[in-house]
């Protein structure tokens, strides 16, 4: 019989170990990895080594580049991951048979509301972007003033979610002064989280709901791990639930 597969859960052994993990060996918890090393964890998938959480959803918590590609069907219309200035020229047509005026662009890897920018046209974005003012790539979308912003934490049973309002900033981040309120989901709001998390295969998350004033829903963003500081649930109990999560993923991984 083979070695029995390893288990890490950290990043040090991790890093110590990479080179000679192979095929059923299982990493657990977050990769810490830096701008560019990304790569990594494909290297990882296609020596056959299980990512508990899984080598996707990481990434999409991560690059909100990659975001906009993966759940293109459930973002705003006109949601767009810009690379280059040739992607941007082609928005602004696009933007400009729609008779789009304001729009948002979200920095690649920035969260709690840091990299969220209000501009009052797209030209302006491409005179910025030109320049280098705006690194590449972005995320552009056109400004939606009368959105509510809702936050839901889905811990595999658990499940909350809140209202974030900010009267007088349009980031509504309670990082940036929001304040928050427990609100009820629609089932299609429930569905829809559910339907995200399959496609980028989330064993849990934080998800950003943008309600319309038509109240059609879509996805604002998604990420492993976000603030809960308007959650009703405490530190401690976020990280049991997560740690049991981990902890049943790899049970399943290792009986099947």
């Amino acid at each position: 019989m083979g070695a029995p597969p390893r288990i890490i859960t950290d990043n040090d052994t991790l890093r110590a170990q990479y080179h000679t993990l192979t095929s059923g060996d299982i990493v657990t918890g977050r990769v810490r990895l830096k701008p560019g090393e990304e790569p990594l964890l494909l290297d990882l998938l296609d020596r056959g080594v299980l990512l508990i959480p899984s080598a996707l959803s990481q990434l999409a918590s991560r690059l909100k580049s990659f975001q906009t590609k993966l759940f293109t069907s459930f973002l705003p219309p006109l949601t767009l991951a810009i690379h280059d200035l040739h992607e941007l020229t082609d928005a602004i047509s696009v933007y400009g048979r729609k008779a789009t005026e304001k729009v948002v662009t979200k920095h690649d890897r920035r969260n709690a509301g840091m990299g969220v920018h209000l501009w009052s046209s797209i030209e302006e974005v491409y005179t910025q972007a030109s320049f280098g003012v705006i690194p590449l790539p972005f995320v552009l979308q056109p400004f939606y003033p009368d959105c509510r912003d809702i936050r839901v934490v889905i811990l595999d049973g658990y499940e909350e979610a809140y209202q974030r309002h900010n009267p007088h900033n349009f980031r509504n981040n309670l990082h940036c002064g929001g304040k928050s309120a427990p609100c009820e989901l629609s089932r299609a709001q429930r569905d829809l989280c559910r339907q995200v998390m399959e496609r980028g295969k989330f064993p849990y998350a934080h998800i950003d709901l943008m309600v319309m004033a038509d109240n059609s829903t879509f996805l604002g963003e998604i990420n492993l791990r976000g603030g809960i500081k308007g959650a009703s649930i405490t530190p401690a109990e976020y990280g049991t639930r997560v740690a049991a999560i981990h902890q049943k993923c790899q049970q399943e991984a290792l009986a099947g």
